[in-house]
């Protein structure tokens, strides 16, 4: 340490880093690192805006691409029956399409797929789900959800922050921010990746917006170094690295007394946590420790990257008490065209998932861990009952109705939640929109969505906005 650091560390001793420290969501941070989750968690929501919650943690498994629900949950006998026929016009009057004219004589395309009953509840399943057919009694389908935006990228940003407007916070930040995290040794909230290439929109689905970039997701890689950078450059031991990281903190810490600006907190905050991270998050990847059993139900191999691993991680984070886990998994997006179609690329993007899917619940379920953990299975949108005039078969992207699944954090199992139309266009009951599906997670989690709220440039924000609406009867 040189002798300038040594004496901005005199000027700030630890007594005034204490009771200078609170301010605003610096003291958050700063809580947070020191007591845990629930003094950070108080002031993020309005007086009666919390109450018990049923769920702790959060794993989305994020479909990046838009999944056919045709192909994999919604069966539809009439629409296989029309197949080749044109849509009546009422269906798509008005309608529009990413690639697709609706004036044009469009025709119904009924799946190839075969469908049959599972599960003690008998709920529909395609047999591209053999592994996710066994856990069907532990899961809820929803077959009418709804959104806004029918392109990728604002489809995306859309399910994940509630607007399809740069700029506001993810889900994930919207929750860490509103009850805090149990973990010290890791974020909150993490992201994990898979397939050819990351979701359309990339970091902006998983950012803080104008929320305090503290509460932003933070992406792990699950292999090799988790972080780059975040090891300690040659000659730098573990005495050097605190000293240093206690000089900046320390010089932190006087800006932070002289403006009182909250992102130098977060700043303070980043750099504890990653200075923790060095040792936390290796050994949160190196799955030697885990048995062969589990490693074989998930389908992982120790020495490969995939969607499997991350399922296995996620588990590994909520043990650890991280809040909220986010898995992407590319690509799902089956128009027809060359490298997108329904009979070659979407049965393969399917079996990425299928086991590791079901693995996951079952684990968390036999570890007792199910019931405090929420999972989320889905896109940001379906595909449509008819087909496109490609090359090969494949749909368009669909906003009225298409499927999700949820297990576990105070969901009712063993149900099929809402009913489309006979063609799988509308939500014919129960329809659930993007909106009411944030305000029930924030439910689960004990957070009633209308008091989540952040001012910003002279209005209250909220994930769900001024919609939303609770679906009980997705509850236990």
């Amino acid at each position: 340490m040189t002798p300038a650091q040594d004496n901005i560390l005199r000027e700030v001793t630890r007594r005034h880093f204490f009771q200078d420290c609170s301010m605003g969501l610096g003291a958050l941070a700063l809580t947070s690192l020191l007591g845990g989750e629930q003094a950070s968690a108080a002031p993020a929501i309005a007086k009666g805006g919390r109450f018990p919650a049923k769920a702790k943690n959060v794993i989305y498994l994020f479909m990046a691409g838009g999944p056919s629900q045709l192909e994999l949950w919604d069966y539809k006998p009439k629409l296989v029956e029309l197949t080749g026929q044109p849509i009546p016009q009422s269906y798509i009057e008005g309608k529009r399409f990413a690639f697709m004219n609706s004036s044009h004589g469009v025709k119904l395309l009924g799946t190839k797929r075969k469908f049959a009953q599972h599960g003690q509840c008998g709920t529909w399943v395609s047999d591209m789900l053999p592994h996710t057919a066994k856990i069907v009694d532990d899961i809820s389908v929803v077959n009418t959800c709804q959104t806004s935006l029918f392109n990728h990228a604002p489809a995306k940003l859309f399910m994940n922050t509630g607007s399809g407007q740069f700029g506001r916070p993810s889900m994930g930040s919207w929750v860490t921010y509103g009850i805090g995290s149990e973990s010290q040794d890791l974020p909150g909230f993490v992201v994990l990746q898979s397939g050819p290439r990351g979701p359309r929109g990339g970091a902006v689905n998983w950012g803080s917006g104008f929320l305090p970039t503290t509460y932003q997701g933070v992406p792990l890689r699950g292999q090799g170094e988790p972080i780059l950078n975040l090891t300690n450059p040659a000659g730098i031991d573990t005495a050097k690295q605190r000293a240093a990281i206690d000089a900046v903190r320390a010089m932190n810490q006087i800006r932070l007394k002289q403006t009182g600006d909250d992102e130098i907190s977060t700043r303070i905050n980043a750099y504890e946590m990653a200075y923790r991270m060095q040792s936390s998050a290796p050994e949160l990847i190196d799955i030697s420790g885990e048995t062969q059993a589990t490693l074989d139900l998930y389908g992982v191999s120790p020495q490969k990257a995939s969607f499997a691993r991350n399922c296995l991680l996620a588990r590994r984070l909520v043990e650890r008490g991280t809040r909220f886990v986010q898995l992407y998994h590319t690509n799902w997006d089956s128009h027809g065209g060359s490298g997108e179609t329904l009979e070659d690329d979407f049965p393969k993007v399917v079996k990425d998932v299928d086991q590791a899917c079901a693995a996951l619940v079952m684990d968390l379920k036999q570890r007792d861990l199910l019931k405090d953990t929420l999972v989320i299975w889905g896109g940001e949108f379906g595909r449509t009952p008819m087909g496109e005039n490609r090359e090969k078969t494949g749909r368009n992207h669909h906003i009225d109705a298409f499927s999700m699944w949820f297990a576990g954090g105070g969901i009712k199992p063993g149900q099929t939640y809402g009913k489309s139309d006979e063609l799988g266009f509308n939500a014919a009951e129960d329809p659930a929109h993007v909106h009411d599906l944030h305000a029930t997670i924030l439910h689960l989690l004990g957070i009633d969505h209308k008091q989540l709220t952040f001012r910003f440039q002279g209005r209250d924000f909220r994930l769900t906005d001024v919609h939303g609406n609770i679906m009980t009867k997705l509850l236990a």
